[in-house]
This record gives C-alpha cells, structure tokens and sequence, in this order.
C-alpha cells in the first residue's frame, strides 16, 4: 500500500475501505508519512468529501490512535456533553451538575482554551485549591460517589486528530465537515461516555456560520456516534450573540451559579432575554441526556442508538423535572461537592462575589438611539482576548478576572450615550482597544429588523 495511490483514489473521487484510511492516518501520525503527502490527501477530502462509510472509518483510526478512557468501572450510564464552541458558552457548569444531581453519572474530561476565551478548564482556576490533574482511581472514585467529576484530559487522547488538526490549520483543510466531525467525535469517543449530546453552533460567533452547514454537521456527527453504537443527539443552537450576558472566565462561572441559584426560573426569565437564551439551552441539553441515560438504563443502550429514541411527547415532562433540580438547588449543591471534593473552596459556589472580576469596569455606549439589530458575536470574543481573557497562542497566560457583560440582546432598544454593556479590564492600556471592538461587534438601527430574535427560541433543530 502506498501513500500516492491513496491520495489519487480520492482525488480521482474513488472511496477508500478503512484499510487505506488507517494507513493514511497511522503513517501520518508516526512519521512515516510526510506533511506534504498528508497535505494532498487532505485537500482531496476537502473537494471530494467522504461519505458516511469513510468518515466513520476515519473516526474509528483516529479515536483508536492513543489512549481510550475505560469508564466500565463507574456504575450507571455515563453522559458528556459537547458544544462546538461559541462566545459566552459557560453550559458545562450548569449541564454537568444537574445531570449528577438528577441520577446521571458524568465523567467530563476538558480541555483548556485557545483563542478568545478560556476553556473549562481555565475557568476552574478562578476556585483556589480546585484540582483537575486526577488519576484515574479518583476520577472514577469520585463519579461513583458524588456523581461527577472534571478532570483535564489525557495529552495522548487522539493524538492523530491533534496532529492532523495542525496541519489542517495551515493548509486551509479546516472547514471541511467530515474533517470537522471526525476530529471533533474521535476525541468523544475515547473520552468513553455511554451516551453523547452535541451542541452545534451557528451564526457569527460559531464555526458553522450558517444553518444549513450546522445542520449538516450535527447529522453528520450524531451518525458516526450511532454507527460506532453510542446514543449520540444533537442540538443546532444560535450563536450570532454571545449565550448569556458575561464573556470572561470568572465572570461566566458566576453566571453558571446565578443560575443554579434561581429559587423561580420562568419569573427569572420572563424579563431577561440573555439569562432566557443561556437557560434555554442547558434545560434542552439535559433534558435529551436524562431522558436517553434513563431509557438506557431500562432497555439498554441498543434501544437509544436510533433517530426515535427521543419520546417529544415527554420533552415537557424532562424539562419539568430539570426546573425543579435548579429551583431546589440540588444542581448548586452537586457542583458544591465536586468542587470540595477536588480540593477547591466551595464557598466560592455559595457566595460567587469572591470570584474575582478584573477592577477597571468602562461602560459601552450607544452611539445613537434606536435598536441592536446585529452581532458579531466572534468580535465580542476577540475584545476578551484584547483584555488578556484568551490565548493567542497555546503558550499565552490567561487572565481569568477579566471579560465583557452584555446588557442588551439583539431587537432591544437602546439609547444615545447610555451603556449596552460594560468592559471588566486589568489593564488600563487594553481598555480603549477594547471599547472599540466591542463597539465595532453591533449595529444600532433606527428599525428593528431583529425584534423577531426576541421571541425566536435559541435551539433551532433537535437531530
């Protein structure tokens, strides 16, 4: 077998068996395989595609290429959760703890941020003591007994994809969504979870810009995680504006807790279109992971592999049943243990002004009366990583203290000189740059073209 044929059968549109794809990958990922070699027959795939055969194959030799987490030793069936990413995303906080506090063991392996905000690793360091470097032994110790855990994952999780990945950032093969899907499933599969729920993003602060292409590749990813037997569902959520109202390490794990200390959630919501649109989403998410990890426990994983699994006529009862986990404060309490148990000062949960919120506040103003009536949301991103929030490269120190609160959500109107959201800096000399990227993220307009985003639910499509 040669690296050259393999490259030309898929230039020339031919489907390659998973023989050829694993020698493609293991080479490449071993060094037997040059960059250029692997350069040409990522291109191929980005013009030719891979059809659904091939992308599981691909998923298959990636996941198996290094370490694959054995959960057998934790009781019960195991959900993660996963976002394609976006701006504000703080779910992990929210999903995690209630799916623990409502009987469903989670075992969360994460990563740390790069680009324009901190993973949810990173925002763990805004809790003294918090410790995410466990062994195995007290990673699955502490899913059995407390119900979850958060650990940072294994450097040797899919070295394939991260080798691949890499590569792709430099050829312009990125945006290719069997490459995407792949890349994004090989490293869920060896994370071990029984059941798997996608939170694909789209619009400007996402990857996927477009609904379609969200579409494409939620089905694309939820196929693979069936085909490899694991109950895998997605949701397609907005992004063309951040998901909440804080943007910032710390801040956004206060926000995480403002919400699991809600005593009445609809009265909450009701005049809060940014706490609305980030409830929205997590109550959805654990709502198809409850209902598939309690199905799975009556009738076995094979019976919550397929489209159907999903009983819609019980969506409301699910949901219900998450509102009350918030409203009695059993989903507070659960990320109260996990952080206690991992050695951090769960009086930080309790009492969430200790986090710390970088000191210099400046308010954003509107330059004119009217309404926003557009975001982009990836621009009030990049003013985080102005303030020192993100990572411009994997080697960049975080600044966890500061971040972005957004005051307005698109179609709200605002007025002349008044602030729709405010700027939390460490650094003076950061502010006036800042100010002018997140002024530079909306449009204000006299008509409000974006009144329907106010009314529009923020989860698109269930796949």
């Amino acid at each position: 077998m040669r690296a050259y044929d393999i490259i030309k059968k898929k230039r020339d549109g031919g489907e390659l068996d998973e023989a050829e794809i694993r020698f493609i990958v293991d080479g490449f990922t071993a060094g037997e395989i040059p960059d250029y070699q692997m350069s040409a027959w990522l291109m191929a795939v980005y013009y030719m595609g891979m059809s659904a055969e091939e992308t599981v194959a691909l998923t298959k030799c990636m996941t198996e290429s290094g370490d694959r987490l054995d959960l057998s030793g934790i009781k019960g069936v195991k959900a993660d959760k996963h976002s394609t990413g976006g701006v504000g995303d703080k779910t992990s906080f929210i999903v995690g703890p209630l799916l623990a506090a409502l009987g469903v063991p989670v075992a969360k392996m994460s990563g740390r941020g790069l680009g324009h905000t901190g993973g949810t690793i990173d925002k763990l360091a805004c809790i003294p003591g918090f410790n995410v470097e466990l062994s195995k032994e007290d990673f699955v110790n502490n899913v059995n007994d407390i119900g979850m855990a958060i650990a940072s994952q294994t450097g040797n999780l899919a070295p394939a994809d991260k080798k691949i990945y890499a590569l792709r950032d430099v050829t312009a093969t990125v945006d290719s969504i069997p490459l995407i899907a792949s890349s994004i499933m090989s490293k869920k599969l060896a994370s071990g979870a029984d059941i798997i729920t996608l939170d694909v993003k789209c619009g400007s602060g996402a990857f996927m810009k477009d609904y379609q292409g969200a579409l494409v590749l939620a089905k694309t990813m939820t196929d693979i995680g069936r085909m490899y037997g694991k109950p895998t569902h997605a949701l397609v959520t907005d992004m063309d504006e951040p998901l909440g109202h804080m943007v910032g390490n710390s801040m956004e794990l206060k926000e995480a807790v403002r919400v699991l200390s809600l005593k009445d959630v609809r009265s909450a919501v009701a005049g809060d279109r940014g706490l609305a649109r980030l409830v929205e989403v997590c109550v959805k998410l654990i709502t198809i992971e409850l209902m598939l990890a309690e199905k799975a426990v009556k009738m076995g994983i094979a019976a919550v592999t397929g489209d159907d699994a999903l009983e819609t006529d019980k969506i409301a009862e699910y949901e219900a049943r998450v509102i009350e986990a918030i409203e009695n404060g059993s989903g507070l309490k659960k990320l109260s243990e996990v952080v206690e148990r991992q050695g951090g000062d769960a009086s930080y949960i309790f009492e969430p002004e200790k986090l710390v919120v970088a000191p210099i506040k400046v308010p954003v103003n509107a330059w004119e009366d009217g309404f926003l009536t557009a975001c982009r949301a990836d621009e009030v991103g990049m003013t985080n990583l102005i303030l020192g929030g993100g990572r411009a490269t994997k080697e960049s120190e975080i600044d966890v203290s500061v971040g972005v609160e957004i005051l307005k959500c698109l179609g709200e109107p605002v007025k002349k000189g008044e602030p729709f959201a405010y700027i939390y800096a460490a650094d003076e000399s950061k502010v006036d740059e800042a100010v002018k990227r997140l002024s530079g993220a909306y449009e204000i307009s006299a008509v409000n073209t974006a009144e329907h985003k106010l009314t529009t639910p923020v989860v698109k499509e269930y796949i």
